[in-house]
């Protein structure tokens, strides 16, 4: 696990990544109340979090961004798969800080976070939405840049605000959805089996059988919880892996277009460019 730690601004941003062969654990806790926010870019980590009045286990993976509060008495141990490479950017900062925000910055975490800024619990969950692609875009620019020193803090400072404002703002657009644990549960295994297997994905109603839900309820809720019905999903999480493909490994489009499951390049180029705004060879040249 590497991990990049700055401060902007009296916020703690914490840049984590690893390539590693076999799963990873590591372990952290806080000294006083903090409000965390966590952008899940790629990889799998199960969270496994210890409290005075109780425990959890949270599943979180790629395509999520979630946000938490936990004071003094949380620990919390990390599993990381070593199934893909895991890219995170978490953003952490004590209430005390946020409570002291000008008046504007204050709001929207009043807004937003307002039942993290005031919940008793020694930990609890906040609001959890899917990653869209200008978040996916941040995150690749802050793991991608080629500034250094003071140059990189200021350009860092710059996607770490571009992040928090698209937190916000998809907070905002998406009603939050609550569903009992059984069918919480059969959504994310939905979702798993979607990431496993993006180029040879399961049909819905094959899907639906996989996790026991009907066709319609899995479609419905699917969008409540996640922000996009199944299909719609799977695309962007196509797109996203091909963007990183694109970025970082040295194939030609036309694989890169096959590596993710599409058979029609202008098919694979039409899409691409409606989700980044533009074709794909433009990151190959």
């Amino acid at each position: 696990m590497t991990t990049d730690i700055i401060e902007i601004n009296n916020f703690v941003v914490l840049i984590d990544s690893t390539d590693a062969q076999e799963a990873e654990i590591y372990k952290c806790s806080f000294d006083q109340d903090m409000i965390g926010i966590t952008f899940y870019d790629s990889g799998n980590v199960e969270v496994h979090v210890e409290y005075e009045s109780g425990s959890q286990v949270l599943k979180n993976s790629k395509g999520i961004a979630m946000s938490f509060l936990g004071n003094d008495t949380v620990s919390f141990s990390h599993k990381i798969s070593q199934s893909e490479p895991l890219n995170t950017v978490s953003i952490f900062s004590t209430l005390e800080h946020i409570h002291q925000l000008q008046d504007q910055e204050k709001s929207l975490f009043e807004t937003y976070l307002h039942g993290l800024l005031y919940s008793s619990n020694a930990f609890e969950l906040g609001p959890q939405v899917t990653m869209t692609a200008e978040m996916h875009l941040a995150i690749s620019k802050i793991f991608q840049t080629p500034f250094q020193n003071s140059t990189r803090l200021l350009f860092l400072k710059s996607q770490i605000l571009e992040l928090l404002s698209h937190y916000f703002a998809q907070i905002e657009e998406k009603p939050q959805a609550s569903f009992p644990q059984g069918e919480q549960e059969q959504l994310f295994q939905a979702k798993e089996i979607i990431l496993q297997n993006m180029n040879q994905p399961p049909t819905l109603t094959e899907l639906s059988k996989l996790v026991g839900m009907n066709n319609s309820k899995l479609n419905k809720n699917f969008k409540q919880l996640f922000g996009m019905p199944v299909f719609k999903y799977l695309q962007a999480q196509r797109l996203h892996k091909a963007y990183r493909l694109l970025k970082e490994e040295e194939l030609s489009v036309q694989e890169v277009a096959w590596n993710v499951g599409y058979d029609s390049l202008s098919s694979f180029s039409n899409a691409f460019q409606k989700q980044y705004g533009c074709r794909p060879s433009a990151l190959t040249a």
